[in-house]
């Protein structure tokens, strides 16, 4: 054999070599950027064909099938959503194991402000029983080490809450969201924390001085320290379209004995159904909506659940509100059908998605159009976020 044609046979089996490398490097990457643990060499062989097979969403989705995804990555992803502090420790909860559980399960997931469901550990495993009042039951399941790939079960959350069906709304009214947002104040809490974590947006970049203030409640002064440009030039601007949308929580509290418990961690999200009076509204609205009534006693008193969005009108029609829907109703189930139907919402997810798998911020123009595409392709492929997952790891292998 020639020098020549053996350099060239030297040269073909290299770069096989190097192609089987980099397929090689980007499959470990792409399961380490998924999972937060390393493969099996099987699994591994497995995505070096996919992607050797330009079939890379597959191959994230072979990473996907680690119980390390659901105990691990989408246990962190959710668990800052269910605290005020953001906290990305906190114990598992109703909250965040809903959360992979209807990723897991490929559930819309625009269910998770609206819908009649919330996932529990299963019976085999012989845990505490789902209790509305704490949360030994998913305490239980961390501390056993649980495969939340395997042993969650899907439930309906008014079969254990006992809240009707038509007053759930996905995390929303579980019990981790009643104890952190519910908990005593005004129940605005519910809407500015809903905001920062399924909107991706906090109240100060959606003030809007040029909103109506009929719905502003009495508890807010027109003349904070006596002067009324306070209220026109802040107050205003965040309250006007707040109330009106926290109105959907009017029928809600979070219950529980300040005395004996004041940490709060025996307490219960409790609803005001048909019937139900509260003593100090003589209706159904809970009594923390009447608070501090005098500071302006001609502002708006909440008689009802009934909200509007305001922010349908002027600079927050940018939230890419779904044009199908009124933008009011009554009850926070329509509340979270108003929010999950958003460009906003579907964005949201997005971001965080690729956040938590490209483990930084978009910045350049390629990232801003990998958002844009991915977004599109969420609300195409039946809002199911381990598409998104799929999609964002792959666009992260090659980093």
């Amino acid at each position: 054999m020639s020098r020549l044609m053996i350099c060239f046979c030297i040269l073909i089996i290299t770069s096989i070599a190097a192609v089987e490398a980099s397929s090689l490097e980007q499959a470990k990457r792409l399961h380490d950027r998924l999972v937060g643990a390393p493969a099996s060499e099987a699994i591994l062989n497995e995505m070096v064909t996919l992607l050797n097979n330009d079939q890379t969403i597959e191959a994230a989705y072979k990473a996907m099938e680690s119980p390390h995804f659901y105990t691990t990555t989408l246990k962190l992803f959710a668990t800052p959503w269910t605290n005020k502090e953001q906290d990305i420790f906190a114990p598992l909860n109703d909250y965040s194991a809903t959360v992979i559980g209807i990723v897991r399960d490929d559930i819309d997931f625009r269910q998770i402000l609206q819908g009649d469901i919330t996932y529990i550990g299963s019976e085999t495993l012989g845990l505490p029983s789902y209790n509305k009042n704490n949360n030994d039951h998913y305490q239980a399941l961390e501390d056993n080490f649980t495969n939340l790939a395997d042993e969650l079960v899907s439930s309906t959350q008014s079969s254990l809450n006992g809240l009707p069906s038509s007053a759930t709304a996905g995390v929303l009214t579980s019990r981790a969201a009643a104890k952190a947002f519910f908990y005593l104040g005004t129940n605005r809490a519910m809407l500015r924390f809903t905001l920062i974590n399924q909107m991706c947006t906090d109240l100060e970049p959606l003030k809007d001085n040029t909103l109506p203030p009929d719905r502003i409640r009495q508890d807010v002064s027109r003349s904070p320290g006596g002067d009324s440009r306070i209220f026109l030039n802040n107050c205003l601007g965040c309250h006007s379209g707040m109330d009106p949308l926290a109105q959907a929580f009017a029928y809600y509290d979070y219950q529980f004995d300040a005395n004996t418990d004041p940490d709060a961690e025996s307490g219960a999200i409790n609803y005001n159904a048909s019937g139900n009076i509260d003593q100090i509204t003589n209706t159904r609205v809970k009594a923390k909506y009447h608070n501090n009534a005098t500071s302006f006693p001609y502002g708006f008193i909440t008689d009802s659940d009934q909200w509007q969005n305001y922010w349908r009108e002027g600079i927050n029609q940018k939230l890419g509100w779904d044009p199908s829907l009124s933008g009011q109703g009554a009850g926070i189930k329509s509340f979270g059908q108003e929010l999950a139907n958003s460009q906003a919402f579907a964005q949201c997810q997005v971001k965080k998605v690729f956040k938590s798998v490209c483990l930084r911020e978009a910045e350049s123009a390629t990232d801003l159009a990998q958002i844009n595409n991915t977004t599109e392709s969420f609300k195409q492929n039946s809002y199911q976020l381990k598409r998104v997952f799929a999609e964002v790891g792959a666009y992260c292998m090659g980093e």
